[in-house]
């Protein structure tokens, strides 16, 4: 089986360990949500462009802050795969990309 997808999302490791998260979605899902996202940290993050524009908007960042750790929204069920360092350079893909994911069956008769 093949399918094309479009890298969504890039994002490394939390824990500190040299993987990389790489996220696709289904191209016409991806076209047609917009999840072009401006924002580099995701769509529950909020972002500020000032001092002053953190102060005024505190409160609500505050009230909100269950969805900035993934605690709100819809799960996604988009592929994610976890890739060491090395295997995402020599990928060489971006956000944005168009690829090809091929699934195949492993028959292994070895009795």
């Amino acid at each position: 089986m093949k399918k094309d997808f479009i890298v969504a999302k890039v994002e490394a490791s939390t824990d500190g360990s040299p993987y990389i998260y790489v996220t696709f979605k289904d191209q016409n899902e991806y076209y047609k949500s917009g999840d072009k996202q401006t924002n580099p940290f995701g769509p529950n993050v909020m972002a500020f462009t000032s001092p002053e524009d953190l102060m005024k908007n505190l409160p609500k960042a505050m009230s909100n802050i269950t969805n900035m750790f993934g605690g709100g929204g819809a799960m996604s069920d988009s592929p994610t795969f976890k890739v060491t360092m090395k295997e995402y350079d020599e990928l060489k893909i971006k956000v944005g990309d168009k690829v090809t994911i091929e699934v195949q069956k492993f028959e292994h008769n070895d009795v």
